[in-house]
């Protein structure tokens, strides 16, 4: 089979090609920028685009189908021109789901918390060596690609994203797989540039749990009332199996969570993701793991990348770095790391770098965000403002919206990290939150600080 890829430089696409690839597929592809790590992997594996930019001599009548990325324009040369030939075209999560018509899906939703959860099961199936088919958001430790496909495997896990497919196909991901089993994890206002109000984003969960298949199974967070609403009142015939905070206990900065054998060692820490957790077990048993075998492997997981990833400790300072930039993700991460470590101060540095977080109307929604830490920075850039073409945010906005005291904001790449390495970390957690990269900081270089 001869597919070709249309902006094969994102996230998810990159890792589908490569999936692609190994299967035996001929993969092409193209793109008008691509990042690290995706370049290096796509070159890797003979991938890498030879010249970047879209052309239509990409497109020809040899290919079986096309793969369109969302990074690409509704005006593409290459997607018109395989309209123009009357190619099939695919988003990739339509792709996965017509690979995966014959399998038992597992789509794991929710505003945060699902590439943990996702990563959880992933880690206990492989501890336990289930080979299962998935696609994942993030890079996890012990996985060399982000996606695995197969014709053989009985499962396959995906994180079912709530943002859309492609430029020509507007549903949101997660409503495209129709899970045979599904989890909602919670649901928090995000990406206003699609969904202007909360009553729309929610609506979108609740059409995902429609889109069970009959007698399906939806594992549901019962401490978010919007997910116990959306969950409940479904008319849709399924099997409903709630959530919610195990019992646990925090000793000396470790947490240990209640289990029939006693209290067990964990390596990741907080509420959320203890919530996580208790998610990821229900999914595992109703994908035939027993209990005991759950928190035998779940001992040893560390994490999902960017997602409370310690960059490095000592005995007096700690610097963390997580994926963290809505309101809800923001608080649930700060509170985690205050709960965690009460004999530390807590520095918290938080970049608005997304659609929502630069939008004016929403910034109100961060109030309260960072109450919990003892010191907050809030790092922007204006540039990243424009080039969104959002309404300006000036900094007392910015104030104005978290109404805390003797807030920080920062909109200079080189002030911000002059502020870092001038700042002592004796007896604190530098906790940097961020779905960008502070205008080009090296969080490696941060090492150095502790």
């Amino acid at each position: 089979m001869r597919i070709h890829f249309i902006a094969i430089g994102g996230s998810a696409m990159h890792n589908l090609a490569i999936a692609l690839h190994k299967k035996g597929y001929e993969i092409t592809g193209s793109d008008d920028i691509i990042h690290e790590p995706s370049s290096s992997r796509l070159k890797t594996f003979g991938l890498l685009p030879k010249k970047f930019g879209w052309f239509e001599g990409n497109v020809t009548t040899d290919l079986d189908i096309v793969i369109l990325g969302m990074h690409a324009k509704s005006d593409n040369p290459e997607l018109l021109r395989a309209k123009d030939l009357g190619l099939k075209i695919y988003s990739y999560p339509e792709f996965l789901y017509e690979h995966s018509r014959m399998k038992t899906r597992v789509v794991i939703g929710g505003s945060h918390g699902k590439t943990t959860i996702t990563s959880m099961i992933l880690h206990v199936l492989k501890y336990h060596e289930v080979d299962t088919d998935y696609m994942v958001g993030a890079q996890i430790e012990g996985f060399e690609n982000m996606v695995h496909l197969t014709d053989s495997n009985d499962f396959i896990v995906l994180e079912g994203d709530e943002y859309l497919s492609s430029p020509i196909d507007m549903r949101p991901k997660f409503h495209l797989y129709k899970p045979n089993i599904a989890l909602l994890s919670g649901i928090a206002w995000d990406h206003i540039n699609v969904f202007p109000t909360f009553e729309n984003y929610r609506e979108q969960f609740a059409i995902f749990t429609e889109s069970l298949t009959n007698g399906g199974i939806m594992v549901y967070n019962e401490e978010d009332d919007n997910v116990v609403k959306v969950v409940e009142t479904s008319q849709n015939s399924i099997k409903r199996y709630p959530y919610s905070t195990p019992d646990y206990s925090i000793v000396d900065g470790v947490t240990y969570i209640d289990t029939s054998d006693g209290p067990m060692p964990l390596q990741v820490f907080g509420e959320h993701n203890l919530q996580n957790l208790a998610g990821a077990k229900w999914i595992c048993q109703h994908m035939g793991i027993d209990e005991d075998d759950f928190y035998e492997a779940i001992e040893s997981f560390k994490g999902a990348n960017k997602r409370l990833e310690k960059l490095a400790e000592s005995r007096k300072t700690l610097i963390f770095k997580d994926f963290a930039h809505s309101p809800s993700k923001v608080k649930a991460t700060t509170l985690a790391v205050k709960n965690q470590y009460k004999s530390k101060s807590i520095l918290a540095c938080l970049e608005l770098h997304t659609y929502s977080s630069l939008n004016k109307e929403f910034l109100k929604e961060y109030q309260g965000a960072l109450d919990e830490v003892d010191e907050a920075v809030v790092f922007y850039s204006p540039e990243a403002v424009k080039i969104k073409r959002l309404e300006e945010v000036s900094v007392e906005q910015i104030k104005k919206s978290f109404n805390i005291k003797n807030l920080r904001v920062f909109t200079n790449p080189k002030e911000f990290k002059s502020f870092l390495f001038s700042t002592s970390l004796e007896d604190r957690v530098l906790l940097l939150m961020s779905s960008g990269n502070y205008g080009g900081l090296n969080l490696e270089e941060l090492k150095v600080l502790v």
